[in-house]
């Protein structure tokens, strides 16, 4: 909520910046102001891409080790299995509808457990992918403020 507000302001700050920069007095003056904003912009943009990157892989690396997930109880499972889908299933042993059964909720978690590593991936190309160009554009303020 706060970040959400915080961009815009951070955004507009920039964009207030860079108008001065362009009606500055001295030519030269206005270029190098236009530099230093778009720099900044840059650099403050790749580093909200990683942070959020490193937010979204810790949450799919949570969802790694602790799937959660909603599972029907053994009991609402028998009732629906011998009811409605499987009409087979009346003739089904109590063990034999509890294995149907743990077979089913092993295969959910399995599910979520390769969506998570999937989004862990996913999460990784916002970290790669915008970090080198933070490390670049943050070195060459360096050398401009020096």
């Amino acid at each position: 909520m706060v970040i959400s507000i915080i961009v815009p302001i951070v955004f507009l700050a920039l964009v207030g910046l860079l108008i001065a920069g362009v009606k500055g007095d001295s030519k030269i003056g206005g270029e190098a102001m236009i530099k230093k904003v778009y720099l900044y912009l840059v650099v403050f943009t790749t580093l909200m891409m990683t942070i959020g990157g490193g937010v979204a892989a810790f949450m799919a690396i949570a969802d790694m080790v602790a799937p959660t997930g909603y599972y029907q109880t053994f009991e609402d499972y028998k009732q629906i299995s011998r009811e409605k889908l499987d009409p087979e299933s009346k003739n089904l042993t109590e063990d034999q509808i509890k294995e149907r059964y743990d077979m089913m909720v092993a295969g959910e978690k399995e599910r979520q457990s390769d969506r998570a590593t999937n989004s862990l991936i996913k999460s990784l190309g916002w970290i790669i992918i915008p970090f080198p160009i933070f490390i670049y554009f943050q070195r060459k303020l360096r050398v401009k403020e020096a």
